[in-house]
């Protein structure tokens, strides 16, 4: 039997609409307010463009906000993994350049999926996504999932697949692997860790149990990862088992690294991260670091 569980009073992943997050960075930080949150972080895919609002938001409300990114990397044969970036220099202009190139290349690999779709049968009203572009927001699957499922002439097509939502469209189409997946290149999780470290930041690898299945292997991705200077790993995590939890931790404290957690809020009506503090701790203490300073 696990321990009881303790609702933890930090949370350090969240996303608002300058990503796939549904809420203004103010509103991000006045729901973590709400929830108790002492310390928090917005972290964005790929870029810093909220986080100015965010410490503002956060002021005043009382807490502290990492100012933070989320960067999506490869590893080998991992397509789709994320470096968290903590207590960036968020201003730093090689940081924003280098946030603007990886941006580039994944709008690039968002087009190029789009098309396929088209090509697979589907309409896509595409927009949404041109005005995003535009505006220099980052593009992202969960956009182009919601071009496919909002277009009403795709209604039969997705009723006979039995796809009712992102849950079911992204495994079928929009994973590695997948008929219309497109796979990244760069950067790689050392870059990241680079980038992250050349703006002053602490490199922590999100949610592995997201992206790797096997246990020995997150292990091995893991101690690759520190042996290239990551600083910590996401070991509480809103999908982790306690299981999954506990080997992470352990393996932090063996290799030195922080252990931080999340609940990954993208806002209060999402079918899966709507809520912050949602992850357990089973009786296990997080080490943050710099990031709880």
């Amino acid at each position: 039997m696990g321990a009881p569980h303790v609702r933890p009073d930090f949370d350090l992943q969240s996303h608002s609409l300058h990503s796939d997050g549904a809420l203004a960075p103010a509103e991000v930080v006045a729901a973590a307010a709400a929830a108790g949150m002492r310390l928090i972080a917005l972290s964005d895919h790929d870029t810093v463009d909220g986080v100015p609002e965010a410490l503002d938001a956060a002021r005043e409300h009382g807490l502290r906000c990492s100012p933070a990114a989320e960067l999506s990397s490869v590893a080998g044969e991992h397509e789709d993994l994320h470096v968290l970036g903590y207590e960036l220099r968020h201003d730093d202009p090689a940081l924003l350049a280098t946030l603007a190139d990886f941006r580039a290349d994944r709008g690039r690999r968002i087009w190029a999926m789009a098309d396929r779709l088209g090509e697979l049968g589907f309409a896509l009203d595409r927009s949404g996504l041109e005005a995003r572009e535009r505006a220099g927001a980052p593009l992202g699957r969960p956009h182009l999932a919601d071009a496919v499922l909002g277009h009403p002439a795709n209604a039969d097509k997705l009723r006979a697949e039995g796809i009712d939502g992102k849950a079911t469209l992204f495994p079928a189409y929009l994973v590695p692997g997948a008929i219309a997946y497109v796979a990244r290149s760069r950067p790689t999780v050392e870059e990241a860790i680079a980038v992250i470290h050349a703006a002053g930041g602490v490199a922590v690898w999100a949610h592995p149990f997201w992206d790797v299945e096997a246990p020995d292997a997150a292990l091995a991705a893991l101690e690759r990862f520190a042996a290239a200077g990551l600083d910590g790993v996401e070991a509480f995590y809103a999908t982790h088992t306690e299981e999954q939890t506990r080997l992470l931790a352990g393996a932090a404290a063996r290799l030195g690294l922080l252990a931080t957690g999340s609940g990954d809020f993208h806002g209060p009506e999402h079918e899966r991260f709507n809520r912050f503090g949602a992850f357990a701790l089973h009786g296990l203490e997080p080490v943050l670091g710099p990031i709880g300073a």
